[in-house]
């Protein structure tokens, strides 16, 4: 509970603290002067990236840029490691250097979702407390992220008591907002709580008359107060809310099939003169996750690094791998991508048309 009970700033600067201890480098205070040089960046990279062990893929940091005597040099020798994780958005080497809190808080928030190598066998943390999500808890925050919510949601729960991010959730989906009745912080101290349920109060009244979900029994006591079950029951709905507008967009306006996303996914990989397709949303060659990645070539040409997928023998291991830098990838061309990998390797159908229908709306620039 002391954990979740920090603030995102303090609860990154914790963690960015315990990799940096592990590689015996001087703590950081901020992320603004004690970051200017990069060097804690590449500290922190060096720790965090996979090292082949169980089903992930070794990804090797070089640190040869850490030497560089020019701070910007070393800043964009560092973000071309943090590449190879797939995490360079948010900061240019200029922002590094500049020291801007915001950009780097964010640069850092991405890294800790992506990779937060922790380890159970240190006893300062509680890994149930950082891993202790399930995967719909995860699908959804995943998904929340992928809307470009502010603040970042690290914890699905204590992250939306006072219902900001939920309010930006209506307006991506086309629910009307009245930001003169939503309270923003800073909150005064010592009403702090009832701005946040005033706030939660109104986001259910949003749920219930404008966007007509069905809420039955939730209050915004229970937005703000974190209860799960209740929390969810909106959340899926407005992440069902999200898809159907994806679809919608798509068909301008008219029912989007799966047939017509199947067929546009055939027809795009036949372009590109790629070997794979699909049959369904349940074809088992999805579970490679090589489709997904060839369509993600089409539609970028030259973004896929054909050393980093496996395309014959695979292990499940090998399968995993190939989804984590699909999805990846798909994220950094601007694909509002929110399945897990685990959804791709075991084939999940209404998780893989999210995929595919998010990767067609950026063939066709709608989404």
């Amino acid at each position: 509970e002391e954990l979740l009970k920090l603030s995102p700033e303090e609860h990154l600067l914790r963690w960015i603290n315990y990799h940096l201890e592990n590689a015996k480098y001087e703590k950081i205070t901020n992320f603004s002067q004690d970051i200017k040089d990069s060097k804690a960046y590449f500290h922190l990279l060096k720790q965090i990236a996979p090292n082949g062990e169980g089903s992930e893929m070794m990804i090797e940091i070089d640190m040869a840029g850490f030497n560089e005597k020019d701070d910007f040099r070393r800043a964009e020798c560092m973000l071309k490691q943090a590449d190879k994780l797939g995490c360079r958005q948010f900061v240019t080497p200029a922002d590094v250097v500049s020291g801007n809190p915001k950009l780097n808080l964010a640069f850092v928030a991405n890294l800790f979702n992506k990779y937060p190598g922790m380890h159970k066998t240190n006893n300062e943390y509680d890994l149930t407390l950082l891993e202790g999500e399930s995967r719909e808890e995860r699908t959804f925050r995943n998904w929340m992220n992928s809307q470009g919510v502010s603040p970042f949601v690290n914890h699905l729960y204590s992250d939306l008591t006072d219902a900001l991010v939920i309010f930006q959730l209506y307006q991506n989906v086309n629910v009307p907002v009245d930001w003169n009745r939503v309270n923003r912080p800073p909150y005064p101290q010592l009403w702090a709580n009832m701005k946040k349920l005033e706030n939660c109060n109104y986001a259910v009244e949003l749920g219930k008359t404008k966007a007509c979900f069905s809420l039955v029994g939730i209050g915004g006591q229970d937005l703000n107060e974190g209860n799960r079950t209740l929390t969810l029951a909106l959340i899926w709905q407005l992440m069902r809310r999200y898809t159907l507008k994806v679809l919608s967009d798509l068909g301008e306006g008219s029912k989007v099939t799966d047939e017509i996303i199947i067929k546009w996914v055939n027809e795009t990989l036949t372009n590109a003169k790629k070997s794979s397709s699909i049959v369904s949303f349940k074809d088992k060659c999805i579970s490679t996750s090589l489709p997904i990645l060839d369509l993600i070539d089409a539609v970028v040409p030259n973004t896929i690094r054909s050393e980093l997928v496996k395309r014959t023998d695979l292990s499940e291991a090998d399968k995993l791998n190939n989804a984590k830098y699909a999805i990846s990838v798909a994220r950094k061309i601007g694909a509002r991508v929110y399945a897990l990998p685990e959804d791709l390797v075991q084939v999940k159908p209404k998780m893989v048309m999210t995929v595919f229908a998010c990767l067609m709306g950026k063939g066709l620039k709608k989404v």
